[in-house]
């Protein structure tokens, strides 16, 4: 259980689904109930299928291109740790590349917003990847890789009942609320970071 709770709070921290909340509100303001259901559904189901290829196969992807572990977690840890501050000051739309009046342009002509950007790269984006990876190096017992799972599956769940509930969670915790609610959640998600690092740091110098 500790396990569970440890990587699930931390997934759950670093993909902030209720960061992406207005942007999913925003997206589908003149779609039915049933079409934004469907639209939440489809992109948890998208977080899920990428989380997975992260956790089984980013560690090939370390090996071909000669990434240790202790690298990917300082990067990683500088990526998760750079979010955190982007939920803090209020930019987290702007550090997801959400600003730029391109890919407004580019979103507005979109039918299919379920795999980009809100699978990727608003929930499921680099520091929640490299999270992962870092995972599945350090946690490769049979019984941790199944719990890791369920906290996978758990978090993709409550990905789609969060982004299902959206309108309702905008409506009662208003801009205000939400904005609170992330700066928190990024305390937290700096804390993941910054933990990340030094866990490598530690490790280099015991090795040097």
């Amino acid at each position: 259980m500790e396990l569970f709770l440890m990587i699930f709070g931390a997934l759950f921290s670093v993909m902030n689904p209720f960061g992406t909340v207005p942007v999913f509100v925003g997206l589908t303001q003149e779609n039915s109930r049933l079409e934004r259901n469907k639209i939440a559904f489809w992109t948890s189901f998208n977080v899920l299928i990428i989380l997975l290829i992260s956790f089984f196969l980013g560690k090939f992807i370390l090996s071909f291109f000669g990434i240790t572990l202790d690298s990917l977690k300082i990067a990683g840890g500088l990526i998760i740790a750079t979010s955190g501050f982007a939920l803090l000051t209020g930019d987290f739309n702007k550090h997801k590349g959400m600003k730029k009046e391109k890919v407004k342009k580019d979103i507005e002509n979109r039918s299919e917003i379920s795999l980009t950007p809100l699978a990727i790269p608003m929930i499921a984006g680099p520091g929640t990847i490299s999270l992962l990876i870092a995972y599945n190096q350090e946690f490769q017992e049979l019984q941790s890789v199944l719990i890791i799972l369920g906290a996978i599956v758990s978090a993709a769940i409550c990905i789609y009942l969060i982004l299902k509930s959206s309108f309702f969670i905008a409506k009662s915790l208003g801009a205000s609320g939400i904005n609170a609610l992330s700066r928190i959640i990024g305390f937290i998600v700096i804390a993941i970071g910054v933990e990340f690092i030094i866990s490598a740091v530690v490790s280099v110098f015991k090795i040097y």
